[in-house]
């Protein structure tokens, strides 16, 4: 007989962005093929792990909920129209829910950030309202990436109300129901990026910092795992497994390690542990 699952204390949120196929080494590093992913979900699942919706994720942190180990949240930023062709339909026969983060000015356009920053000047498609209001119809979820990807650090007050005020009226209007959460574009925030979605009606935000969530996280600094498209199934069970973003065989024994020097007085392992942001 199974012995039913313990409750769990800290959950793991995975950040995922295009999947698709990938042109060179800087694309892989952001767009996961679409048999790689598949590879990772059947290998989480595998694993024991189960994937939960935003909305019970945070009605967890609020402890008015339990969830079981090996729980974590699925997340997608930019909105790039290869999740609803590949990691959409394979989602919903696995019936696992997910989230995304949409850039609110591009829908049904290009990821034109992609163009400045992929030596090609290759950008890809993004959803449309048809593809959003599909999935929002069948369980995905949809959540603030901004206005038009910006790195909120650099704008002023006025700005910050555009692009986070203005990006979540943009989808309450387009999908008919309340936007409360925001992921940072390339990971990036400060006090007066915090202090401003707050101050535009966000209840929380995810960065791209790495570690498990805990009760006690902080809200506007919620943290996440990056998945690479070059994370095998086996590297990416190392990632959940100890809360950083090296999946290799040695991440074992560095998760020991800091541990270690945590209780001899270093830095934690999730203050120390680094990110490459999107």
């Amino acid at each position: 007989m199974d012995q039913p699952l313990s409750a769990t204390s800290r959950v793991t949120v995975l950040m995922y962005h295009r999947v698709g196929d990938a042109a060179n080494d800087l694309e892989r590093r952001y767009c996961v093929s679409p048999e790689r992913f598949a590879a990772h979900m059947h290998a989480l699942r595998k694993h024991g792990m189960q994937a939960c919706s935003l909305e019970n994720f945070v009605a967890w942190l609020r402890g008015d909920r339990e969830l079981v180990e090996g729980t974590f949240v699925l997340t997608f930023d930019d909105g790039f129209l290869g999740v609803y062709e590949h990691a959409f339909p394979l989602l919903e026969r696995m019936r696992w829910p997910a989230v995304m983060f949409l850039v609110t000015g591009l829908i049904g356009k290009e990821d034109k950030w992609s163009r400045e920053e992929n030596p090609p000047r290759r950008a890809y498609q993004l959803l449309g309202k048809k593809e959003i209001a599909e999935m929002s119809e069948r369980g995905f979820a949809f959540e603030s990436h901004s206005r038009s990807h910006a790195d909120l650090t650099t704008l002023d007050h006025a700005a910050l109300s555009r692009e986070l005020a203005g990006a979540r009226q943009d989808l309450e209007d387009l999908l008919g129901k309340p936007v409360r959460y925001l992921a940072y574009p390339y990971g990036r925030f400060n006090d007066a990026v915090m202090q401003a979605a707050q101050a535009s009606g966000y209840e929380g935000a995810f960065s791209t910092q790495p570690g498990f969530n805990r009760r006690g996280v902080d809200r506007l600094r919620m943290r996440r795992l990056d998945v690479s498209g070059s994370d095998s199934a086996s590297a990416l069970l190392r990632k959940v497994t100890y809360g950083g973003n090296h999946g290799s065989w040695w991440q074992p024994l560095r998760y020991y390690a800091e541990r270690l020097r945590t209780r001899l007085g270093g830095i934690s392992r999730e203050a120390s542990d680094t990110t490459i942001p999107r």
